[in-house]
């Protein structure tokens, strides 16, 4: 449930020892977002708390960027709104998913993204990846397979094909922001309050259509005090934190560095499922997940080569660095 990675509008910076410990500290709360999603969130309750969560966030956002909210143009809104469309889905993706899947699972099937993107891109554009880029994506690939099956060999749970769907969808959502012209130039606080508000939008329908579960108000009046700090963790922390601090770290060192100390999100996400929620994935599925580990990143470090000193490695949103097709302007865990 990624934060964007905002714009350097002054260039690249020297890369500061400084600012990577906040950047690390984002990516440790990212990949505990799982665990506190988990913590929240019933399957009753999915779009509500999807709800509460950002109708916490939006406000802050909207005043902080009130000025240059005002500057957009019609096109960037419309663009942003469409993103915001993609985002709600790849938001009720993954909070179903993780409803249904160990913190563990998710954690690592969502990072596929990083190996997704770059082969989708290299489709879209007609180019062809180099052969330790593909051997990455199967090793990648091959440690999901294991990793579901850490109890035995069974069909992927539910809440498994839900993520590598919200990975998918994480996908589309680089490719179109790769893509439409209109959000190009646009400010990356501006363009994530639009797509947030696109998103909170679709949950509010979605909320007031009968059988889609507890209303916002219900589950709200059903939160004990846990409850209430989980949201809030989620909503302040994995949210709002997350983007001000990338703001603050993208203009004290690099982008790439940035986007590569959040590739660490996976490791947390595995750490504080086997630690905090008691995950037991196994041999054959320790042996999964060291396996995504290696493959995201061999093939981020891949990825990253090929583009240049100039491109990030492949990330989503929930990130505008400078506009790179991975990053821009993506709203995240």
């Amino acid at each position: 449930m990624r934060s964007p990675v905002p714009d350097s509008p002054a260039g690249p910076a020297r890369p500061s020892p400084l600012a990577d410990l906040p950047v690390l500290l984002v990516a440790g709360v990212w990949g505990s977002s799982y665990l506190a999603a988990k913590g929240v969130t019933t399957a009753e309750t999915v779009v509500a708390v999807l709800v509460l969560r950002f109708a916490v966030v939006l406000p802050v956002l909207v005043v902080a960027g009130w000025r240059r909210l005002r500057a957009l143009s019609g096109p960037q809104w419309r663009g942003a709104g469409v993103l915001g469309l993609i985002l709600a889905g790849i938001f009720l993706l993954e909070t179903y998913g993780v409803v249904h899947t160990s913190a563990t699972n998710a954690g690592l099937i969502i990072s596929l993204t990083m190996v997704f993107t770059p082969l989708a891109e290299s489709r879209v554009r007609g180019t062809r990846l180099p052969g330790a880029f593909v051997a990455a994506a199967g090793l990648s690939v091959l440690g999901v397979a294991l990793l579901t099956q850490g109890a035995g060999f069974t069909a992927p749970s539910g809440g498994d094909l839900l993520m590598l769907g919200a990975a998918v969808a994480r996908t589309v959502h680089v490719l179109a922001m790769a893509r439409m012209e209109s959000v190009r130039g646009a400010d990356a606080l501006s363009l994530t309050t639009v797509q947030l508000g696109g998103a909170v939008a679709v949950f509010a329908v979605l909320a007031a259509v009968p059988g889609t579960g507890a209303s916002p108000w219900s589950a709200a009046a059903g939160f004990d005090g846990g409850d209430w700090l989980g949201l809030l963790y989620l909503s302040a922390f994995c949210t709002l934190f997350a983007f001000f601090v990338q703001m603050w770290a993208v203009r004290r060192t690099s982008p790439s560095r940035v986007s590569l100390l959040l590739g660490t999100e996976p490791v947390w996400a595995a750490a504080v499922g086997i630690a905090l929620a008691g995950d037991r994935p196994g041999w054959l599925g320790l042996a999964g997940a060291v396996l995504v580990l290696v493959g995201t990143g061999w093939g981020r470090t891949v990825a990253d080569r090929e583009r240049g000193p100039e491109s990030a490695p492949a990330q989503t949103t929930r990130a505008p660095r400078r506009h790179t097709p991975e990053t821009s302007g993506t709203p995240g865990r």
